[in-house]
């Protein structure tokens, strides 16, 4: 390739790229034309089976949508796995669900915005499994509506649940894996907590507030060996009390959270995602 400026009187010839053309071109009838390498597509994102074996994860509100998905997927490379939630029947269905499929699963009942129940989840979980590796802090809520017409009572539900749960349930986590210097936080985040929308005060603080919570985590536990991210999802379809329904080809799956979750457990050792935005294809 030449570039020839006759007005300055200056001429460039890119020697080494024209090399490299000719040696991309085809001889015979196609010659002249330049070959370009195939580009391999990848194999759509999955990770290896098996390469959480050995792992423990805690997945909090792991008992439907989004967190049962995410336990799903994490026992399905091999982690043993410890889900929670409120409700009695969805827990033992879905914790039926994943010991059928050959995971080893431990499930309690528990409000992990209550230090308690908190303290009892990870003691029993690792008295059955093992040393937690990977937490996923899934559970929260959402509550919707102009701040003016918003209750306290309202307001401490929604941040007790969606950031104070947050706090103790990694609080009483962390000691194990920094004892063990290794393990990955991974918290459930919405692209809420970096956008504002009418209606949505008490959501976003609570949202921003696990975003700034998460990070400062993240440069506290770095030195240990142990990887802070959050998952930053555009709307689900699943049970989640959102802003109104939605088209369903225009949002995202649980399954597709659960995927993101999977992508940044199974990074290398050197690296971590420390935040993932997550949007559908297609624009609502």
């Amino acid at each position: 390739m030449i570039f020839d400026c006759r007005k300055c009187g200056f001429s460039f010839a890119g020697t080494w790229l024209q090399t490299k053309m000719r040696m991309a071109q085809k001889a015979g009838p196609e010659e002249g034309r330049i070959r370009m390498n195939r580009i391999h597509g990848t194999d759509g994102g999955k990770q290896p089976a098996g390469a959480l074996a050995g792992q423990v994860a805690l997945v909090t509100g792991g008992n439907r949508g989004i967190g049962k998905a995410i336990a799903a997927r994490l026992a399905a490379l091999g982690a043993a796995v410890a889900i929670c939630g409120r409700d009695l029947n969805t827990l033992k269905s879905t914790a039926n669900e994943l010991k059928a499929a050959g995971s080893r699963v431990h499930w309690q009942r528990a409000d992990v915005a209550n230090s308690a129940d908190v303290a009892s989840l990870v003691t029993q979980s690792e008295s059955s499994l093992g040393g937690i590796s990977i937490l996923v802090n899934n559970a929260g809520m959402g509550l919707f509506g102009p701040v003016h017409e918003k209750t306290e009572q309202e307001w401490d539900t929604l941040i007790n649940t969606n950031v104070k749960s947050l706090f103790l349930v990694s609080r009483a986590v962390i000691p194990g894996m920094i004892q063990r210097q290794r393990g990955d936080i991974i918290n459930i985040s919405s692209l809420a907590g970096k956008n504002t929308f009418a209606g949505g005060g008490i959501y976003c603080a609570s949202k921003w507030a696990v975003q700034g919570l998460s990070g400062c985590m993240a440069e506290d536990l770095r030195a240990y060996n142990i990887r802070v991210s959050t998952v930053c999802p555009g709307s689900v379809a699943t049970e989640f009390s959102g802003r109104g329904p939605k088209d369903p080809s225009k949002v995202l799956t649980a399954q597709d959270v659960a995927h993101a979750v999977a992508m940044i457990a199974t990074q290398g050792p050197q690296s971590f995602l420390s935040e993932v935005h997550l949007r559908p294809v297609a624009k609502p």
